[in-house]
């Protein structure tokens, strides 16, 4: 199939990244691949040398534009609702058939009635969504295929044993990821006390407020925020546990590769987080927002180096069962074919 990817920023976010790493792995499937949008250098670098094809694009016109450039596609995947206004507006590529994927858990657009209105009149140009969970198809409008977001297979890597004593929290420092919840838990952990730290890794608005908490919660010499990281699967090689606090995570992105790394998580019981660690036996969820319950069960794990690295396996057991790119591609390329 010829595909075109389109998503209308100049960003390299979670969105952008797991697009590029779809594209990617559709190229070498033996589709013929490209993509609209993102940041340009980090988009090229995640496609590799001679793979899926790149095309600059940072807004709702540039997208449409580009997008009528390429008449020949087969199947327009567009990602969230700026995107898909673009595809209506792309007058040369009417008559090929629109599958967007939805990444969150919400309705499109925002509550004025002239932005209501433009989403529905854009809506009616899909002809099929995928959903990245089923938490996010349970939320939004119309009907979804379920397609998990996969990643790619990781060496078993470190040892519990060999890990260093750090908790990995990486996101963005916004309202919505509730890293407070993290920071509060950690420090009722209390395993600063045993020489443990915690890397908040991830840039965002909230910096400044969160690194107040740390100091508030007296553990403020233990929290390194290191800003944004392109080295995340580095810090996952070093970290002992991954700490997930979001209450309404579509599926996480972060905690999957984790789960690759063999990386234990300690999880938010909500949202998608259901869907991936929930999916482990003895999976260390908490309840929504509780602090205290997260701490205890941080603790205990942190503390268990057995424990740790049995865990850790069996987490990765179920990404290479559930969550791979190679799955994640035969359900795209299902979705695509019955539209074309």
């Amino acid at each position: 199939m010829r595909i075109v990817h389109a998503v209308c920023t100049d960003a390299f976010a979670g969105v952008e990244r797991l697009t590029a790493r779809l594209a990617a792995a559709q190229q070498d499937a033996g589709h013929e691949v490209v993509v609209v949008g993102g940041h340009p250098a980090s988009m090229r670098r995640e496609l590799g040398e001679g793979g899926a094809r790149h095309v600059a694009a940072d807004s709702v016109a540039a997208v449409a534009r580009a997008l009528d450039r390429l008449v020949g596609a087969d199947v327009i995947n567009v990602h969230m609702t700026a995107a898909e206004v673009a595809a209506a507006f792309a007058v040369r590529v009417r008559s090929v058939p629109v599958v967007s994927t939805r990444h969150f858990a919400g309705t499109r657009g925002s509550s004025s009635r002239p932005a209501r209105w433009l989403t529905a009149a854009t809506a009616r140009h899909i002809r099929a969504q995928i959903a990245v969970s089923s938490y996010v198809a349970g939320h939004v409008e119309g009907s979804s295929t379920v397609v998990h977001t996969g990643v790619p297979r990781q060496a078993e890597g470190r040892g519990a044993g060999a890990r260093e004593p750090r908790v990995l929290v990486a996101q963005r420092l916004e309202a919505e990821k509730a890293t407070d919840v993290a920071i509060r838990a950690f420090a009722a952990s209390g395993l600063a006390r045993h020489g443990w730290r915690l890397q908040v890794a991830g840039s965002g608005a909230l910096r400044p407020s969160l690194e107040r908490l740390a100091a508030d919660c007296e553990v403020g010499e233990a929290v390194d925020f290191l800003g944004h990281r392109s080295d995340v699967d580095a810090l996952m090689e070093q970290a002992a546990v991954v700490v997930a606090p979001c209450d309404r995570e579509a599926l996480g992105l972060t905690v999957v590769e984790a789960m690759a790394h063999g990386l234990p998580v300690v999880a938010s019981a909500a949202g998608g987080h259901l869907e991936t660690v929930g999916a482990t036996p003895g999976a260390a969820l908490f309840p929504a927002g509780d602090h205290v319950a997260a701490g205890s069960i941080l603790r205990d794990l942190a503390l268990d180096e057995g424990r740790r690295e049995a865990y850790g396996r069996a987490l990765r057991e179920v990404q290479r069962a559930l969550f791979t790119i190679d799955t994640q591609v035969v359900g795209t390329d299902a979705v695509y074919r019955s539209v074309m």
